[in-house]
């Protein structure tokens, strides 16, 4: 049996006290968003920690085999299912890369990092298994950048998010013509939670499923504000 491989772990700088854990979408894996650490001028030394999603048969894809976070039975829709939608997710599959990732949160702990020094990040299922993750800690996390994505499990989200991740800074960028995540379901995401009280920086860009040089410099602007100095 293969032996699962491990993140790809970069740092920007000696000692770093802030760590960010990037996802990456369905069908890519770890080194996917590696060059994004050389794309972003941050004002603190960081560890970047990038997994690689497990090898699992993708319903949607005719049960190829992939590297993907979590099941995918059927296209997502167009609008967020706030009430039933749950039973046609992968619950299970995305409950179990929540554990993934809360495992390398409390590694990063180990080695020192204050969760509020730890951001979670991902783009497409990647950003969909951020939100669901940090919203869940019972320490919040510094912040969540979910890119191209939107909130899974919303039916139950409502009675799963804790309070005190309200104060989890959350950011959420989308292509106004994604064919894959559609624009209104991410634009829906965003609302539910606001309603739940969490504070959402959207953008939104002229793009297809994919990254754009405006959103690397929105994207720059937001972790510049999160990754400060002690004693700043």
């Amino acid at each position: 049996m293969a032996s699962k491989p491990s993140p790809i772990v970069l740092q920007t700088g000696n000692k770093p006290q802030h760590s960010i854990i990037w996802l990456h979408g369905l069908g890519a894996d770890g080194h996917d968003f590696v060059p994004i650490a050389d794309e972003l001028d941050l004002p603190v030394a960081v560890r970047y920690i990038f997994p690689h999603a497990p090898m699992r048969p993708v319903t949607i894809n005719g049960g190829f085999v992939m590297r993907a976070w979590y099941d995918i039975t059927q296209p997502p829709p167009s609008a967020l299912a706030r009430t039933g939608g749950d039973a046609h997710q992968d619950a299970s599959g995305i409950r179990a890369s929540q554990s993934v990732v809360e495992a390398l949160i409390e590694q990063e702990v180990a080695n020192g990092i204050v969760p509020g020094n730890i951001i979670l990040a991902g783009f497409s299922q990647g950003g969909a298994i951020a939100l669901h993750t940090a919203l869940r800690q019972a320490t919040p996390l510094g912040g969540a950048m979910a890119l191209s994505t939107y909130l899974p499990l919303a039916g139950s989200a409502k009675d799963e998010l804790l309070t005190d991740t309200r104060i989890t800074p959350v950011f959420m960028a989308h292509g106004r013509g994604d064919p894959v995540s559609p624009f209104t379901l991410g634009a829906a995401s965003r609302e539910a939670l606001r309603e739940f009280g969490y504070a959402v920086e959207w953008h939104e860009y002229a793009m297809q499923h994919s990254v754009c040089e405006e959103e690397l410099r929105d994207i720059e602007a937001w972790l510049a504000k999160r990754l400060v100095r002690p004693g700043q």
